[in-house]
């Protein structure tokens, strides 16, 4: 219950009385809504406490997915998919903003969590990417889209399938917003059981697991890319996509990997950034290497943060001519820790933690849509990263 009693201390009166009056869950004891807020809230835990359990279930499932998207991430996606951004500006907080939205717009919250799990999972192992044609239109008529939910319901033995289309941007570090139409699958998998208790007595019943699949098409360049479970299913949920909703074929043409470069990392330097970026500093904390004649050996060199020598002066200091960093090598991993000046009113400025691992590993995928950004915009200008 700690969530709930998080949701309820940081959202609104006004708000939290909208969604107890319109979700349809009971209070089993009254609430004077007209108190003043801190006359509202112990009355109101205390009702909670005292709900049944189906009545406590659906209110902890509706405040945890109202909850995820309070963060940063959660609140970038429900501004990318509103209809009237300008009505979130005049909430008082994530939360305020999250349950409005959850409550009067539940298809457009649902969009917002879709392009949080899309955005989330791009470039890790879920996810794909192809080269398809640019400036294609796709098709939202009810014949293109049920030609497209058969074609996955027969290659996936799916009883059922739903299929959401919405247009949405996706920011660049330049300042731009590319374009994208997102495409997100749920189908249904096959019959399975699960325990549980019926009546005291453990029993089995029959449930099927549904999965969601996500493609996004962004019309200036032409690029698909597809969050699916593994490599088979990505290509051919693309492929039936590129068919029934673009009327093309797919080139089965894949984006390259990202290509990481660590060698600059084998001498001091110094990490040019741009001011309007706002950081302070950057500091490699960790190198690990391996040497380049065998795979059976590695060595990390580590500085703490209470450091206050490089990690290159460190190996000097250590080691001297016998630094792994002097030859004979390679760096397979990295963790870089990108300082921002403090904001106004802050006395410490936000750390943004990178971990680079040879050839393709890169924890971005796990940051906020800046952090991303500012990660892939300057692992690109260092020459960490190549085919960004």
């Amino acid at each position: 219950m700690a969530s709930v009693s998080s949701f309820i201390r940081n959202t609104p009166v006004a708000s939290l009385r909208a969604y107890f009056d319109h979700s349809g869950i009971k209070l089993p004891a009254p609430v004077n809504w007209d108190a003043p807020e801190a006359e509202v809230v112990r009355p109101l835990l205390r009702a909670v406490d005292a709900m049944d359990d189906v009545a406590r279930a659906r209110l902890a499932d509706d405040v945890e997915r109202v909850t995820t998207m309070v963060d940063e991430v959660g609140q970038a996606a429900l501004y990318e998919v509103a209809h009237d951004p300008g009505q979130l500006d005049t909430l008082q907080n994530g939360h305020e903003r999250s349950l409005w939205m959850f409550r009067r717009d539940p298809v457009g919250f649902r969009h917002a969590e879709e392009v949080r799990f899309t955005d989330e999972r791009r470039r890790g192992r879920m996810w794909d990417g192809f080269i398809g044609k640019p400036h294609l239109v796709l098709r939202r008529d009810q014949v293109a889209v049920d030609a497209f939910k058969i074609a996955i319901r027969e290659r996936f033995q799916s009883n059922n399938v739903h299929i959401d289309i919405f247009d949405r941007q996706r920011p660049a570090f330049e300042g731009t917003e590319y374009a994208l139409v997102q495409v997100t699958i749920y189908r249904e998998g096959r019959l399975d059981t699960l325990q549980e208790f019926v009546n005291g007595q453990l029993d089995r019943r029959p449930w099927r697991p549904v999965f969601e699949a996500a493609i996004t098409y962004e019309l200036l360049t032409g690029v698909i890319e597809v969050v699916a479970n593994d490599r088979e299913s990505r290509e051919d949920i693309v492929r039936l996509f590129a068919r029934d909703l673009l009327a093309t074929d797919l080139q089965q043409q894949r984006l390259p990997l990202r290509q990481f470069d660590l060698r600059i990392l084998l001498h001091p330097f110094k990490f040019p950034t741009d001011p309007g970026d706002g950081i302070e500093f950057v500091r490699v904390n960790s190198l690990r290497l391996m040497p380049v004649d065998t795979v059976g050996e590695r060595v990390t060199l580590e500085c703490m943060r209470q450091a206050t020598q490089t990690i290159w002066q460190m190996a000097h200091e250590r080691f001297g001519a016998n630094s792994p960093l002097a030859g004979g090598w390679v760096v397979t991993q990295a963790k870089l820790s990108i300082r921002f000046h403090p904001d106004t009113g802050s006395r410490r400025g936000r750390t943004l933690p990178l971990t680079i691992t040879m050839p393709h590993g890169c924890d971005l995928k796990d940051r906020t849509e800046r952090e991303r950004m500012i990660g892939e915009k300057y692992l690109g200008r260092w020459g960490i990263v190549r085919n960004v």
